[in-house]
This record gives C-alpha cells, structure tokens and sequence, in this order.
C-alpha cells in the first residue's frame, strides 16, 4: 500500500511519449490485436460459410482455442530461455518477422479456402504469443522504474484487452462482409503484421540478462527448474498461483458468453459481442486505476480488493441472471431496453475491473522481486501454469454443464471457489492480508502523507525507527515502505484483538525487556539479527511502548545492539529515522483513562473520519554514528516539522 507523498507520482499515460514504452506497447497491441482478429474470423469461417468435414461448427471455437493454446504449454520453457539469452530487442524483432511470415501463409490459406494451412497457422500464431510473453514481462522491469512499474503493466494489459475486443469486432465485420470477407481479412492480418514489425525497430536496445546461459531443451525439465526457482520465494511462487487462478476465474466466464447470451439473456450475436465489450473495458479500467490506487508504486493491497470484487461480483452476475424469464430473441437496442439486463452488464463490468485490480499488481510485484536473470523463465512458468489451469476450467466448465448445472449457476460457483481458494492464498501469503488493511486504513480512515520517502532505501538491509503513538503505527509504515519490514514490537501488543492477529501473521518479532524476560529479549535481537542478514528492512519502536500523554519518551538502548552486534559480523545497516504525527488522540492511541490505566479504541469519531497523518522520513543514520540521544533528538524534530 501506497499513501501519497511529498512529490505526485507520474501519469502512466505519459509513458506513451518515451520510446523506451511507446513503440513496445504498439508492438504488443497490434500483436494482441492480430491474434484475435485472424482466430476469430477463421472461426466464423469454418462456423458459417466453409464446410469441412472434419471440423464441425460446433467444435470449431474449441478446437482452434485448443490448438492456439498447445504451444504455451510445449515451447514457454525454450521461450523463457531466449528471452533472458538474448537481447530483448533483437528478440522482439525476430519473433515479429516470424509473425509476418505466419500472417503471409495465413492469407493464402484465405485466400484458398485452405482450412488445414489455416489451422496450422493458428499452432504457429500460438507460437508467436509463447515467444513472446516472457520477453514482455522480461523487458518492462528493465525500462521501467518502481513507481512506473504498476502504471506500465495497467497499460499493457489495458492495451491487450482493448486490442482483444477490437481484434474480435475487426474479424466478425470483415468476415460478414458481402460476398464473404476473407479477402480482406486476409489482407488486414498482413497489414497489422507489417506495421507491428516496423514498430518493433524503435524499441531501444535491452541487453541479455543472462548472456551466458546455456539452454536447456527439455521443456520438462526446465519448466520443473524455473518453478523450483520460484518456489524459492513464497511470495513470488504464491504470485504465480495467484494469477493462474485468476485466468482459470476468467475462462469460466469468457468461454460462456455465447450462452449467457442466447440461452439466458434471449439476444442474438451482437448481445454475446456486448458482453465482450463489457468484460473487456471492465479489465481495462481496472487495469488503469491500479496505478492510481497505488500512488505509483507495485500496491499488493489492491489485490485482496479485487479477489473480494471479483467474488461479489461473480454472485451478483447470478442474482441478476438466473432469474430472467423467457423471452423472444432480441438485439442490443432492445436487450438495453429491459432494465434488469443493465444489472446483469453492471455486473460483469464490476467482476472484470475487480480482475483488473487483482492482476496487475501480481504481475508487477512478480517482475519486481524475481532475479533478474531469471525473470523471463520465471514468466514462462507462469505462462504455462495459466495454460493448464485454462485447460482445466473448460473441462470443469464442460462437466458442470453436462451435469445439468445452468450457465448462471456456473457463475456462482465461480465465486464462491474463488472466496476460498483467495482466502488461502491470502493466508499463506498474509503480506497481502496486512497491505490490503493498511490501504484501507490509509484511504478509508486517514489522509496520509509520506514526506521523505526518497530516503528509504530500495534495496539492502536497514532498520527503521520510529516514534509510538498508537496500536497502527506499524500497519503505517509497512504502508509506506514499497519493501516488506519486519516490526520488533512489545509483547503486548500481540494482546490486542484483530492487530495482534495480524501481527502474528506477519511474523512481527515480540520482545519485551530484558529485566522482565530475558529469554524474549534475546531470542527477540537473535531473529531481528537474522533479518538483517537477509537483506531485509527492520522496524523498531525505541521506546519501548505506545506513549501514554503523547510525548516522545526516552529511546531504549536495544537498536544500537543490535546494529553494532551486525557490525561486528561485519555487516553495515544505515538507521533511517522517522516520525508520526496526527496520531495521538485518534482512535487506537492510548488517551483516555479508565480506572487509572490507559485505555484504547474508544470513541471511534473522536479526531473524524479522513484525519490527516503524516509520516516524515529522515536521512540515514551510519551505525559507528548513532546513539540513543541522537537518534531521539532526529526522531523528535522531525515530528515538530
């Protein structure tokens, strides 16, 4: 979670000015846009006006689907390796002129009525986007900072699904065009392929990752080493599952249009394509509010946000659906006439921003903290896995409608399975659980405001340390770190109900003085040793406890142990101090006093909703520099700034 700094964060629209994203995102969108414009009118070939033998019209969509798809499972691993091998523009630029040759040989299969070269064309079409996914989930971090990350991944997947339904629209038009269009669909694929390879030449220079990496050409085996890659970082592996799960959500919905279309809602084939439109500027509009939700940086709380919409959503697109009588077969102009039909299209709209809001930050958080040279197997693996879990929800969709399950009970159980395999994966991962509470906290309870932010560091250990006014101090500054920190807390603060739950779950490290437990107290400066050499960032409250009359009270001596025990093991950690303010008489300070003993969370209105905090961030302390009067000193003015 983000809360607002000092400097605004830049519009991810301007990235479209600056060649390092510009003519990438065109290549992706007209190769997006290609993709779907050639299956689709291929498909609506062979279902209305070609007629073979052996491909019926009623296999046809999921046949070509099938075929499209096989090659992400058998090439991702080879593709991942290219694309940390290789430089990234050269890469590009190969897999577009690959793409123009399909597009070449796809035109005389048009041309020719030739079912079997176009069906093949699709295999390689598949190809084409197997090569190159990992690239472009590879090349984005490398152009890109931190605070452009999230911005950058909204665009790309605005820009995919927004060439998706363009792509759709185009090859239904053309198709039905008089006297059949595969003409001039043939000439448009070619079209789209030569202008994506004359933008592919502006993308600047990106070179290899891992230059020196030797290729493994058994897909098996190297799929099985990138996921065991990955699986090194929870997070990042959870990640993975995460957004697999999510396209296994989403196919469930978009392989039923066309019978959400007809047999439920009665309309006709511009009814299903609405649908389309609909699902697609939901996940383009969520996919661009991610980055204004996260003030510019990758916000992981966002997604808990959009695994809840998405479910909510899921249901109410079956309260609104089931229910519907039969009626004739309509158009657009009259299924918009009927008002419970626009609850049925605010639904759908609200499940696919909320798919919005739960992938992009999955998928730049991924880019963000997978090893660099291994970031495009990294994506491949994933490429794979949303692969098969598609594969699998076609299966469990078909099963479920043999079975006598209605499309709108489909839905439902859809969301459903989602509350719970999201609640699991939230559980294993709580950094989204807390990230999501402090998003909330931040934007729902408080104005907040980070002032100095460009002193946290981005990488490396460091500890934080901070004044104590209340029981969400920490909760704060975990929001305003772009980075995981791990919190020393009072023991006592684990007592308190929901917070103590959460800190739990985040592994914050109790302690409690060393006169009163001694064995707490070291095994406390052991693990806060431990995640110092780890590279993480420590946050450590000195004074001991939440104030009690809102003054900064004197500083505990336990942050220099532990930085000079660091020390002495030859490890450097720079203190960053910081200060709170705008806390104190809020609802979890410690103000009010009942039977002579502080007390909390009463009185939730006493400051009003929307109270400004502020977070001021200091420069870095040097270990061989600080003392505790010092660092109280710092600590103290920057509260009175």
């Amino acid at each position: 979670m983000q809360p607002p700094s000092a400097e605004p964060a830049p519009s991810q629209f301007r990235l479209l000015c600056q060649r390092r994203f510009a003519p990438f995102f065109a290549v992706q969108f007209l190769g997006a846009a290609n993709d779907n414009l050639f299956k689709f009118a291929f498909t609506l070939l062979v279902t209305y006006q070609l007629r073979v033998s052996w491909l019926p019209p009623s296999l046809a969509g999921p046949v070509i689907g099938g075929v499209f798809i096989l090659p992400f499972v058998l090439f991702s691993a080879s593709s991942g390796q290219l694309a940390d091998k290789l430089d990234k523009r050269r890469l590009i630029g190969r897999i577009k002129s690959l793409e123009l040759g399909i597009m070449l040989l796809a035109a005389w299969g048009f041309l020719h009525d030739c079912v079997g070269v176009l069906l093949g064309c699709v295999f390689l079409m598949g190809l084409h986007s197997t090569l190159f996914g990992p690239v472009k989930y590879a090349y984005l971090p490398c152009q890109l900072g931190e605070r452009e990350l999230t911005g950058g991944n909204g665009m790309v997947e605005m820009g995919t699904f927004v060439a998706i339904l363009l792509g759709n629209l185009a090859g239904g038009l053309l198709v039905g065009l008089p006297g059949g269009g595969a003409r001039q669909a043939a000439g448009a694929c070619v079209v789209l392929a030569a202008i994506g390879r004359l933008a592919a030449l502006a993308i600047p220079s990106t070179p290899a990752s891992d230059p020196g990496l030797r290729l493994n050409r058994n897909p098996f085996s190297e799929t099985w080493r990138n996921l065991r890659q990955a699986h090194v970082q929870p997070v990042l592996f959870r990640s993975l599952l995460g957004i697999s799960w999510m396209w296994f959500f989403g196919a469930v919905f978009l392989s039923q249009f066309p019978s959400l279309g007809r047999d439920v809602l009665h309309g006709d084939e511009q009814v299903a394509s609405l649908l389309l439109v609909v699902f697609s500027l939901g996940i383009a509009t969520g996919s661009l509010l991610c980055e204004r939700l996260g003030r510019g940086h990758v916000e992981i709380g966002l997604v808990p946000l959009g695994a809840i919409g998405m479910s909510v959503f899921a249901v109410d697109l079956y309260l609104a659906a089931h229910g519907l009588p039969p009626a004739p077969r309509v158009g657009v102009r009259e299924f918009l006439g009927v008002q419970a039909h626009w609850h049925v299209l605010f639904a759908l709209f609200g499940l696919s921003l909320s798919a919005g809001l739960y992938s992009v930050p999955m998928y730049a958080l991924i880019q963000l903290r997978a090893e660099p040279t291994h970031r495009a197997r990294i994506a491949a693996a994933n490429n794979i896995l949303n692969a098969l879990l598609m594969v699998a929800s076609a299966v469990a969709a078909v099963l479920l409608l043999r079975a006598g399950c209605p499309v709108p009970r489909l839905f439902l159980i859809a969301g459903l399975a989602n509350a719970v395999v999201a609640g699991y994966i939230f559980l294993l991962v709580p950094e989204y659980l807390l990230r999501f509470f402090a998003w909330g906290l931040t934007h729902l309870v408080y104005r907040f405001e980070v002032r100095g932010e460009a002193e946290l560091p981005r990488q490396g250990p460091a500890v934080l340390v901070c004044n104590h006014v209340s029981f969400v101090d920490a909760v704060l500054l975990m929001g305003a770190s772009p980075r995981p920190v791990r919190f020393v807390m009072d023991h006592r603060m684990f007592r308190a109900p929901l917070l103590g739950w959460l800190f739990r779950l985040v592994r914050a490290i109790p302690i409690a003085p060393r006169a009163e437990n001694p064995a707490l107290y070291q095994a406390a400066l052991d693990q806060a040793l431990r995640t110092l050499h780890e590279g993480d960032l420590l946050g450590i409250f000195p004074e001991g406890a939440i104030t009690g009359d809102g003054q900064l009270q004197e500083f505990r001596p336990g942050v220099l142990r532990i930085v000079e025990r660091a020390r002495a093991e030859g490890l450097e950690v720079p203190i960053i101090p910081m200060a709170l303010t705008g806390l104190w008489g809020s609802f979890f300070s410690r103000i009010e006093r009942r039977g002579g003993r502080p007390a909390a969370m009463v009185r939730p209105l006493r400051r009003g909703l929307f109270n400004r905090v502020c977070l001021r961030i200091g420069p870095p302390v040097a270990a061989n520099q600080a003392t505790t009067q010092g660092l109280r000193a710092t600590v103290h003015e920057l509260g009175r700034v």
